[in-house]
């Protein structure tokens, strides 16, 4: 009965979050996107995010005052104009054809969506490791993640290398499901991975940046991320080990100091039967890595291991075919009704 109760709790909010405004459309839109980004992914390197970045670097030159007040006006001059552009295109061309705003759905999808931006990361690292090549492993995580990875044993290369894809394929993929659901449809999305990337761009270390802007960058996308990474933390659950995810996230979630990767990365790690969040080799002490990444050995599932990372791919893909269906029955049940 539990995974029939969790699969309730999964599709609860879907169904509400776009009850009049989902049709089958919608699920061919999510599909095409998808399928699109396989054969011709997005390279990170392209115009559009050239213009957030430019416009985000803007947005900082202009009000970072050190204000509270400022910095929302910085966050709105990102992230809302192209939010209402989105959705009054999505609504002329809705007028127009339905044809024209269906193409207009799947391109604001496929742009938003990031799933071969980082799995290449992955894909390389897991190969790197079944040769025995720690040295590149190492290279790309580094890359990556940005941390310090010289002398990282195995376990510990997979275990990061894990909670990089976690948190990244919730982001890129799992968000980016539920906000094209929302009444706003293709401008929900946008508003998803415009404070994604703020939250980001905004936290990373900067002597010209006061931290108020980053603040409440990651405050903002926290609100927005709310219940999408609940829904992910469920979906694992579902396809995943479900009595490991469920406890992992109830005990250990709050065992990093960000709620929402806590939650990911503890119903992650239940899912696949691991322990994540234990300290890395990184260029201080053991101590001062739990204290500012707040994360801390969970005591559920065994070390991992490079058959993980396999483990891994199929439960995205479980949980990526687990939303699928749930969104094909959401779209037709509406559609029919």
């Amino acid at each position: 009965m539990r995974t029939p109760c969790a699969i309730v709790l999964l599709i609860a909010p879907m169904a509400l979050a776009r009850p009049s405004n989902a049709s089958p459309m919608t699920f061919f839109s999510v599909l095409c996107a998808l399928i699109l980004e396989q054969f011709r992914a997005l390279s990170r390197d392209n115009p559009i995010y050239d213009v957030v970045r430019a416009l985000a670097a803007r947005a900082e030159t202009w009000f970072d005052t050190g204000q509270r007040r400022d910095a929302m006006l910085a966050w709105g001059l990102v992230t809302l104009p192209a939010v209402v552009v989105v959705a009054l295109v999505h609504y002329l061309l809705s007028s127009i054809s339905v044809g024209l705003a269906f193409l207009w759905n799947v391109l604001m999808v496929y742009l938003t969506l990031g799933f071969r931006q980082f799995s290449h990361y992955f894909t390389d690292i897991h190969e790197a490791l079944r040769r025995d090549d720690l040295t590149t492993a190492r290279l790309i995580l580094n890359e990556w993640s940005g941390r310090e990875t010289a002398d990282m044993p195995v376990n510990e290369i997979v275990r990061h290398t894990l909670e990089c894809a976690i948190v990244a394929v919730h982001r890129h993929v799992f968000g980016v499901f539920f906000w094209f659901l929302v009444p706003i449809g293709p401008a929900g999305v946008v508003l998803y991975r415009g404070a994604e990337y703020l939250a980001r761009h905004w936290s990373e270390p900067s002597m010209e940046r006061s931290p108020v802007l980053g603040l409440f960058a990651r405050q903002a996308f926290r609100i927005i991320d709310y219940v999408p990474a609940r829904l992910t933390a469920i979906g694992f659950a579902i396809v995943g080990d479900f009595e490991d995810a469920v406890y992992a996230w109830r005990n250990l979630a709050t065992k990093w100091n960000d709620e929402v990767n806590g939650i990911l990365l503890a119903a992650g790690g239940g899912a696949l039967g691991v322990r994540l969040g234990a300290p890395i080799a990184q260029r201080d002490s053991a101590e001062r890595i739990a204290d500012e990444e707040g994360a801390y050995p969970m005591d559920v599932g065994q070390e991992p291991n490079v058959r993980t990372l396999q483990s891994a791919v199929g439960l995205v893909w479980r949980a990526v075919v687990l939303w699928m269906l749930l969104l094909a029955m959401l779209s037709l049940a509406v559609w029919l009704g």
